[in-house]
């Protein structure tokens, strides 16, 4: 993939709240490829899940840093990178599976990564333990034709 037409980076604490504020970026920043509503609507979710799994999963009961950095290429591909620096996990793959959870006791489906997945074209994800987990998440938006 070539350079980035336009892109942005945000840094805010792992507080519940951030949530939306991280929606909301994305979609804000996304409006000058003017995506249709059903393809914003799958970009938020996706972002949505990735950063609560930061907020639940990679702090716990702590409060600390999520990065999100968000590109579009000349395609209209949109990359979305959501990064912590908490507690990582174990075996990626495992985490990976639907219904797959570390949070049974808190009524956490683990579906988290299933939606992401299904919401973007292609999503990866890398990890260390102690050192934290960062979510790739990219889709290509259709062009729209002028009417």
């Amino acid at each position: 993939m070539k350079r980035p037409i336009n892109e942005m980076k945000v840094v805010f604490p792992s507080l519940s709240e951030n949530e939306r504020f991280a929606r909301i970026a994305v979609s804000g920043f996304l409006s000058f490829i003017d995506p249709k509503v059903d393809e914003l609507a799958d970009i938020k979710t996706a972002v949505s899940e990735a950063v609560t799994n930061c907020i639940v999963h990679g702090y716990h009961d702590t409060v600390g840093k999520i990065e999100m950095s968000v590109r579009v290429f000349e395609d209209n591909t949109v990359r979305i990178r959501i990064s912590d620096k908490g507690c990582g996990i174990e075996n990626i793959e495992q985490a990976m599976q639907p219904l797959f959870t570390t949070k049974p006791d808190e009524d956490r489906a683990g579906l988290g990564f299933a939606v992401m997945e299904s919401f973007m074209d292609k999503i990866k994800v890398t990890s260390k333990e102690g050192k934290g987990t960062a979510v790739t998440l990219e889709k290509k938006v259709a062009v729209r034709s002028c009417q």
